[in-house]
């Protein structure tokens, strides 16, 4: 793995890092400042897409208020870089506090892909997406064969 490969995953465990402990100013770093042709966008797993750095960051805010406590098991990480652009992609899985009494965690799978942009201070996110895995009785199967 090139230097540059391993200084992007870095950056994106430093992403999920400040999801899990809640810390926004971490998160505000890691986001690039917007230019005139480069307005930071993000799409949460069944939300519209968010467009502008404040409207991101204000989302993120949002999910870290609301999420007692949230983990992030990655796999599958690939990264790419093309000069000044780096696209890393992964699988997400979450273990989370549930929202129903009946069981205390609750788990799932994302699809998430970053694009990193080289800024003067030097990696910064520009793009998150993540679009969840579905999952029903065809996996449960699949796992008991």
């Amino acid at each position: 793995m090139s230097t540059t490969a391993a200084e992007i995953e870095k950056l994106n465990e430093a992403f999920y890092n400040s999801i899990e402990s809640g810390d926004l100013d971490r998160m505000t770093e890691i986001w690039a400042e917007e230019t005139p042709n480069r307005v930071a966008t993000c799409v949460h797993p069944g939300w519209p897409m968010l467009s502008g750095r404040a409207e991101v960051l204000r989302s993120w805010a949002l999910i870290m208020a609301n999420t007692p406590y949230i983990q992030f098991v990655l796999t599958d990480v690939r990264t790419t870089v093309v000069g000044d652009v780096a696209v890393l992609t992964c699988v997400e899985n979450i273990l989370t506090a549930a929202d129903s009494e009946e069981a205390t965690f609750a788990a799932g799978r994302v699809v998430a892909t970053h694009t990193f942009v080289r800024v003067a201070e030097g990696w910064r996110l520009w793009f998150y997406h993540g679009s969840p895995v579905l999952q029903g009785d065809d996996d449960e199967e699949e796992t008991e064969e």
